[in-house]
């Protein structure tokens, strides 16, 4: 068993490894892109509406409503893009902490390209149910400053510790009844620390690699197995 500063002791300590960077490149490549593409699409939408109510093509409107659009959309749905990218290279991550600390364990098949981007879907879909679930109480709460925010980091914290886990439990677990070595409380924090560090600029980035790795400790760690 290992607890959660130490899991992320080691994640951190890992940052450096090449494999790593490589998954962080290809993910803020990845979301970069996908945003990238958001603002493309939402330029010839504005585009086209402005001119139907009389605004002149190539006046530069419609770019400057694209730009907000995908900021404020950045600031929106940055946690369910960076989810989706993080379960599409989640194999990834796991891979590269199996290969320093539990070698034993990288001798699973990985996982094929078809199974890694239903998972991803999967994944973004039920982060998706859960925000829009909470949206309403969300509303109520957003007279009180910080009751929106938190009603969205508990429903995060929750939805995040469970995705971490299974992107690493689901690929040893020998049976469909084995019981997840990563107790609930130990669950929540992480998912509460990833969806925390989510909303930090620049952080952000780094948020879904820890936590993927520090779920990869975690479950190793936690198996009766290990050593």
């Amino acid at each position: 068993m290992t607890s959660l500063p130490r899991a992320l002791a080691l994640s951190i300590g890992q940052l450096g490894d090449p494999a790593i960077l490589r998954i962080l490149g290809k993910s803020l490549a990845l979301t970069l892109a996908i945003f990238a593409a958001l603002g493309w699409g939402a330029s010839f939408a504005f585009d086209a509406a402005l001119e139907s109510l009389g605004v002149a093509k190539g006046s530069g409107f419609g770019t400057l409503l694209a730009v907000l659009a995908v900021l404020i959309a950045g600031w929106l749905l940055f946690r369910l893009v960076a989810l989706a990218v993080l379960q599409f290279f989640a194999e990834d991550v796991v891979r590269a902490v199996e290969a320093r600390h539990y070698p034993a364990a990288a001798a699973v098949p990985e996982l094929s390209f078809g199974t890694a981007l239903r998972n991803s879907a999967r994944s973004t879909g039920r982060a998706l149910l859960v925000n829009l679930a909470v949206s309403p109480i969300a509303l109520v709460l957003l007279f009180t400053g910080v009751g929106a925010a938190l009603v969205f980091w508990l429903a995060n914290a929750v939805l995040l510790g469970r995705e971490l886990q299974d992107m690493v439990w689901l690929r040893h677990r020998q049976a469909l009844d084995d019981t997840a070595p990563i107790g609930a409380p130990t669950r929540f924090v992480l998912g509460g620390l990833v969806a925390a560090l989510l909303a930090e600029p620049f952080v952000n980035f780094l948020a879904p690699v820890l936590g993927a790795a520090s779920a990869t400790h975690l479950v190793h760690r936690g198996r009766p197995d290990h050593a």
